[in-house]
């Protein structure tokens, strides 16, 4: 199977963001980002080797912002939305039956407006998977009562663009509040509650008139910022470390290279969390570091000064992974683990010392 294909959430909305990659060319899209998630899905893209191509946005949200013009600035990648959308900012405008290509591989555009008027689905090119976004629902449907919204408009989109999709083809909306990650067209079609079955677009209309549906809390603040494509003033924008370039993996770890610490020796605490017989091993220590076992670190936190960000390091990362956790913990907020521990420190040949 030529196709890398991820499903990350954010759990705050629910939303659903989904990663699909080409394996020959390494060319990606991702669909539906979130703007809080943005170094998380950074990281997975490039912890796959990917290049992300273009972010693509199902539809104008109102319960996040997207992430499109975060990540156009961290990756370079353009920003695709539907024409209809009305957005401003986009590199890509999308009319119904455009195809968007990462690679050998590509993804059609539906029109499938009525949970709001600029609303696409995107179909995958062997007609495998449809992206839905909030158009069809696992065993639901988008709401229609603001942004343009059409109960009929939506019954119209769901069964003469979705519904006629192969049986087999598996459905990705962009949210699910019950945990449920897929459903597929047969499904949907013989047992969605609002629209399956023998619902007519009456029974659907009446359905969706009396959902009685609170109104999206972050809506004030995301429909501006998603008709520019998530683009918000620098100020606004999460902080990063400003004491070193730390890059956090997609495992949520804080990461720091070894060539900067080298160069910037003076500028951190080293903490080596190996055993001592490690410590003076055949593989060295970082001149300076001080030697504090993974076992004894959580006795000895309260001596460690904050005056200074810390390095933690061991053989290959992972103790020191663990030690950056403890002290992220322990409320020192200045901590980066190095990257490949001692091994990657002498795979670049940098300076070891052997002393006990």
């Amino acid at each position: 199977m030529s196709l890398t294909f991820r499903q990350l959430q954010d759990a705050a909305s629910s939303t659903y963001t989904y990663l699909l990659g080409h394996r020959g060319s390494r060319s990606a899209i991702l669909i539906d980002p979130v703007f809080e998630q943005a170094q998380r899905d950074a990281a997975l893209i490039d912890e796959l080797g990917l290049t992300l191509e273009y972010t693509l946005d199902t539809h104008l949200h109102a319960d996040h912002i997207t992430a499109a013009w975060r990540l156009k600035r961290m990756l370079g990648s353009r920003i695709a939305i539907s024409a209809a959308a009305g957005t401003k900012g986009a590199d890509v405008e999308l009319e119904p039956g455009d195809r968007l290509s990462f690679g050998r591989r590509s993804l059609e555009a539906l029109a499938t407006p009525g949970h709001t008027s600029g609303c696409m689905s995107f179909v995958l090119d062997d007609k495998s998977m449809v992206f839905t976004g909030d158009a069809l629902l696992i065993r639901g449907a988008g709401r229609t009562d603001f942004q343009q919204g059409n109960a009929k408009t939506l019954y119209r989109s769901v069964t003469t663009q979705l519904f006629s999709l192969p049986d087999e083809c598996v459905v990705y909306p962009a949210h699910d509040y019950n945990g449920r990650t897929a459903s597929s067209i047969y499904e949907e079609k013989r047992f969605n509650p609002r629209l399956g079955g023998d619902r007519n677009e009456e029974d659907f209309e009446g359905y969706m008139k009396n959902l009685g549906l609170a109104h999206p809390k972050r809506i004030d603040e995301a429909v501006p910022a998603n008709a520019v494509c998530g683009r918000i003033p620098a100020a606004e924008l999460p902080a990063t470390a400003g004491w070193a370039p730390i890059r956090r993996s997609f495992a949520g770890i804080d990461e720091i290279d070894p060539e900067w610490l080298a160069t910037h020796r003076d500028s951190a605490r080293v903490i080596d969390v190996r055993e001592p017989s490690e410590y003076a091993g055949p593989l060295g220590h970082i001149e300076g570091a001080d030697l504090i076992p993974l076992g004894e670190l959580a006795s000895q936190l309260g001596d460690i000064g904050r005056e200074r960000p810390i390095v933690t390091v061991c053989r290959s990362g992972g103790r020191s992974a663990q030690a950056l956790v403890l002290l992220k913990r322990a409320g020192f907020d200045q901590v980066a683990n190095l990257t490949g521990g001692m091994i990657r420190w002498h795979e670049l040949g940098l300076p070891v010392a052997h002393d006990a």
